[in-house]
């Protein structure tokens, strides 16, 4: 039989539990055509490449990241990092930089909450050294912002306006006034987004490229798109350019799209809505067939929510619909033949989904065909930690946040549970379907959308000198428990078959497999006896998507 690319002696990791290992491969028409010894390459004839030994594996599916969102990113600047001690400082630095900065429309910054040391920023303090213009204030974990009232006038929002998801997605207030503070996304991403609506059909393929080109060179062949809370426009004008780049030849890359659903009470015009995307972009390499559900926030903001309460508040934070909810949801989306994906930090939120996969199991039983996927999962009770084995739950994780201190934490979770973080090698264990992920919100350098900085972090739970990562990114110590660290095999196959069978493309991607989209890696390092440490400076020499090498 012709083949269009003929490989032997090369150290292959296939992903494939049948043939987990070969040493030879043959592509026809973009498709493995045979996977394993040189000795069944006789049957094959064109030119065949001697790779001397050198490791080759699947391309890699980063299941949970934003491809949306950062788009607007480029060219809506986050704008300064500031690391203050306390809120006075914070003021004093940003009111020196507007002095220094005279004219612009608005002022952006970066701050992390902790560097106001319990303080919280309202918006007489920000007209106070703004009165002129806007200003804008991004927490470091992209889950609040501050405005000034400039702002807030700008997109009518006063004390009238009503949470998009009460107690979760809401407007800080204090005395019935709104402060000029925002909690989660869905308030958030319209202000944020706002001056880049209007963005041209160049500028968006602008930005794309460049997310294609880091794709294409770090063998990136698929990903999940998490979606966008709060500016559905914005999030379909992409969908849009990424359908026409795609209809024009210039998507390698396949992406998994999604809408948001905010509340239990916007499922059914949620799914008419993701119903009508699926219809209007649907491509090759585009297919939109997720809903997206913020289930909780995040722990630095106590908008996580948990089983056991925070140890400085004794609250337990919110999560967006009930178990009766979820189970509800999961019918309506088995009758439309769609998919759900959930951000679930806390325990709380995990273990309501769990409990309404259950509920909508028990009724339905085998006819119940959703793919379900749990993602982040920084906190697990360990009443849940086999219940996504057992109920056939994906676990999505995001590796490169497995480092770090995790006294930061202490004041909300206590010392104990503090330590006890991102339990993926428990869940993994246990028989569950486990993938990895980058999620990312903004494009920048790409450094933390690197997949082998994630397996990197994931098999140390550690950011050291040797990681490439930002400065501010390293740590001192394994992050504990130690015993949570994943192997390299382990690492590969999160990144390959598990995403795919996350994304429902198991038989076409995720392995080296005949039949199989021929989507794979050639490395100079074996990474299977690469050291661990340092692992994120890995870098394929050649990418292949479809027996295209695309690098």
């Amino acid at each position: 039989m012709k083949a269009d690319r003929i490989i032997k002696n090369a150290k292959i990791f296939t992903s494939d539990i049948n043939k987990p290992q070969a040493t030879a491969l043959a592509v026809k028409d973009g498709k493995f055509i045979y996977v394993g010894d040189e000795a069944g390459l006789s049957e094959y004839e064109g030119e065949v490449v001697d790779l001397g030994g050198k490791f080759i594996m699947p391309a890699i599916l980063d299941t949970h990241v934003h491809v949306t969102m950062p788009v607007g990113f480029e060219y809506a600047d986050a704008g300064e990092r500031l690391e203050p001690d306390g809120k006075q400082e914070a003021l004093d630095i940003m009111a020196k930089y507007i002095r220094e900065n005279p004219g612009e429309e608005r002022y952006r910054f970066v701050l992390e909450k902790r560097f106001l040391n319990g303080e919280d920023i309202v918006k007489e303090e920000l007209d106070a050294i703004c009165p002129d213009a806007e200003i804008l204030i991004q927490e470091g974990e992209g889950h609040i912002i501050w405005v000034n009232s400039r702002v807030l006038a700008k997109h009518g929002i006063n004390d009238d306006t009503p949470d998009p998801v009460p107690g979760l997605a809401f407007y800080v207030r204090k005395d019935g006034h709104v402060t000029g503070s925002m909690i989660e996304v869905a308030t958030e991403v319209p202000i944020i987004l706002d001056s880049v609506m209007d963005l041209t059909d160049e500028q968006i393929d602008a930005a794309l490229q460049r997310w294609i080109d880091f794709s294409t060179e770090y063998g990136v062949c698929a990903v999940f798109d998490a979606g966008i809370a709060g500016a559905p426009k914005f999030h379909e004008k992409i969908y849009k350019r990424i359908c026409e780049l795609d209809n024009l030849g210039k998507l390698p890359v396949y992406v998994d799209g999604c809408l948001v659903i905010n509340t239990e009470r916007d499922a059914e015009e949620g799914i008419k809505e993701l119903k009508r995307l699926r219809r209007e972009y649907n491509t090759e390499h585009l297919k939109i067939h997720t809903v997206k559900v913020f289930m909780d926030g995040t722990q630095k903001i106590h908008t996580a929510a948990y089983v056991t309460p925070y140890a400085d508040t004794g609250e337990l934070g919110p999560t967006a619909f009930t178990a009766e909810g979820i189970a509800r949801l999961l019918k309506k989306l088995n009758e439309e033949d769609l998919d759900l994906h959930l951000h679930t930090v806390g325990e709380r939120a995990s273990r309501t989904v769990l409990d309404g996969y259950e509920m909508a199991k028990k009724e339905m039983g085998d006819s119940l065909k959703v793919r379900v996927t749990c993602a982040h999962l920084e906190i697990q009770d360990d009443a849940d930690l086999d219940r996504f084995a057992k109920l056939g739950v994906f676990a999505n994780f995001t590796p490169h946040w497995h480092a770090g201190d995790p006294k930061h934490l202490e004041h909300l979770l206590g010392e104990e549970r503090s330590r006890k973080q991102f339990r993926c090698k428990t869940i993994w264990d246990s028989g569950a379907q486990v993938a990895w992920s980058s999620d990312n919100i903004n494009f920048g350098d790409f450094i933390s959308w690197n997949p082998y900085l994630g397996m990197e972090i994931g098999m140390t739970r550690l950011a050291s000198e040797k990681t490439r990562v930002h400065e501010y990114a390293r740590s001192k110590a394994v992050f504990p428990p130690a015993e949570e660290r994943m192997g390299i095999e382990e690492m590969l196959l999160g990144f390959t078959i598990n995403g795919a069978k996350q994304l429902g493309i198991e038989d076409k991607k995720g392995s080296i497999t005949v039949g199989k989209d021929a989507d794979f890696l050639v490395f100079d390092k074996d990474l299977l006896t690469a050291e661990h440490e340092g692992f994120s400076y890995n870098k394929p020499q050649d990418v292949y998507f479809c027996g295209k090498k695309v690098n």
